[in-house]
């Protein structure tokens, strides 16, 4: 049973950085694909960035330029570097994985490309 577990979540002040971190387990796949993904009250869930185990990613335009998204394969483990935050940036953040399946561009994007989800770690940026 695949499990994510996401962490690093708070509250900061506007322009300030959180890195907000995601542990899997529960597999054992070489390749993979691995996301991050935010929903904000009352929105509709919403691609933040995604990585593949060679490496490729996509950040959403939203972010692009202030979030970095990274892939720890020894640990397991995903990162958010969240740079420059913004009050619109306020959300449930959760991390997101598809064992076993390598994708390309906007299909790391896409909320249905993943098969695991984590709980969430809520981001609260105030001005």
């Amino acid at each position: 049973q695949v499990q994510l577990v996401e962490s690093g979540g708070g509250s900061v002040q506007s322009g300030g950085s959180l890195r907000l971190s995601c542990a899997a387990s529960g597999h054992t796949y070489a390749t993979y694909s691995m996301g991050w993904f935010r929903q904000a009250p009352g929105k509709e869930r919403e691609a933040v960035a995604g990585i593949t185990t060679d490496g490729r990613t996509r950040v959403a335009d939203s972010v692009k330029g202030r979030f970095t998204i990274s892939l720890d394969k020894d640990k397991n483990a995903l990162y958010l570097q969240m740079d420059g935050l913004k009050v619109e940036d306020t959300a449930m953040y959760f991390c997101a994985g598809a064992p076993g399946k390598y994708y390309f561009g906007d299909a790391l994007l896409s909320h249905s490309s993943y098969d695991y989800w984590g709980q969430g770690t809520q981001v609260t940026v105030s001005s």
